[in-house]
């Protein structure tokens, strides 16, 4: 299998930027530590403080989809449920 790529970016709504950027980093962390992850990058945008970019890499599509489940049950999935989310996936 080939490994899967994100990237993109979410834009916040400014109600909900503080709880974002305080679980950003719990958010972090828990990715970094899941298996098949390879590269995980979420960033505040230097000229819009509501668009964070995103960059993703997982070693298979397995490890992506345990990801995308893990984060929708997690307090990041809370925290992020009004924000959008404009990614690309590559395999």
């Amino acid at each position: 299998m080939s490994k899967i790529i994100l990237k993109g970016f979410i834009l916040v709504p400014e109600s909900a930027l503080e709880m974002v950027k305080n679980e950003l980093g719990n958010h972090q962390r828990l990715t970094l530590e899941e298996p098949g992850c390879m590269t995980f990058s979420v960033t505040e945008n230097l000229e819009n403080p509501l668009r964070f970019d995103v960059y993703e890499e997982f070693t298979d599509k397995a490890a992506f989809e345990h990801h995308q489940k893990r984060v929708k049950a997690s307090h990041w999935g809370q925290v992020t449920v009004n924000v959008e989310r404009h990614y690309e996936i590559f395999d």
